[in-house]
């Protein structure tokens, strides 16, 4: 089964902290790395091992296991990079790598920002993270840019998806599999998840919903620092 629905209760509990707006950023931070946690231990249990011999304490040769796949954590930046502590909870040894997307407002088609896959880099499962599945074009444009890097099999964590995008990431990618802790049937206009947890991204690092994101730019800034200095000279005249 390509996707993995989590029914634990814990997992319940903590989906509904996420969810809650009075939850604060540190404890969405905290809760989100958990249920991470939760989800690739289960999206794990798969890996393949092979055999080493160790010595314990009692001057004892045992028979022990070693994973022995070349594992990578690709965070969706900016919501994902709160899911990656939870993973290197499980396999502190794995490699990170990330990929920027954003989601235009108008059109909500992906557009990517930032991409440090390496080159030449073995990767025997990549597992992308991801707290919401929405539209699914975040996730299907990244998914295509992970196999076409060469992994060889790909696994999504995410905390939460709307139906309708978790049904278009596997139809666009069949063999893709999905583990995520709750999935919401209604989709808005915007493409934001309904009922949801807001924005993940907002909700981890306190930051506003800017309607323009001109106020932010640079050279923005400037031109209204040279407009106003230039209403104040001919104010003095």
């Amino acid at each position: 089964m390509p996707c993995h629905l989590a029914t634990h209760p814990l997992l319940s509990h903590k989906i509904t902290l996420l969810r809650n707006e009075v939850t604060q950023p540190h404890d969405f931070r905290r809760v989100l790395k958990e249920i991470t946690f939760y989800l690739g231990y289960e999206a794990t249990r798969d890996l393949k091992l092979s055999e080493c011999t160790i010595r314990t304490p009692n001057n004892v040769e045992a028979t022990g296991h070693r994973i022995s796949e070349n594992i990578s954590f690709i965070p969706i930046l900016r919501a994902g990079s709160g899911m990656t502590d939870g993973m290197l909870d499980l396999i502190p040894k794995a490699s990170i790598h990330h990929i920027g997307m954003y989601r235009a407002k108008e059109s909500l088609m992906p557009v990517q920002y930032y991409n440090k896959l390496p080159r030449g880099q073995v990767c025997d499962i990549a597992y992308i993270l991801d707290p919401c599945i929405a539209t699914s074009g975040t996730m299907t444009a990244t998914i295509s840019i992970v196999k076409k890097w060469g992994a060889k099999k790909i696994v999504v964590i995410a905390a939460i998806g709307a139906q309708k995008g978790v049904d278009e990431v596997l139809s666009k990618h069949p063999e893709v599999d999905i583990h995520i802790a709750a999935i919401d049937s209604v989709l808005s206009s915007e493409g934001m998840i309904i009922p949801g947890l807001g924005d993940a991204g907002d909700r981890q690092f306190c930051t506003p919903d800017y309607e323009d994101i001109s106020e932010l730019s640079p050279s923005k800034r400037q031109a209204d620092h040279n407009h106003a200095a230039g209403s104040k000279k001919k104010g003095k005249k």
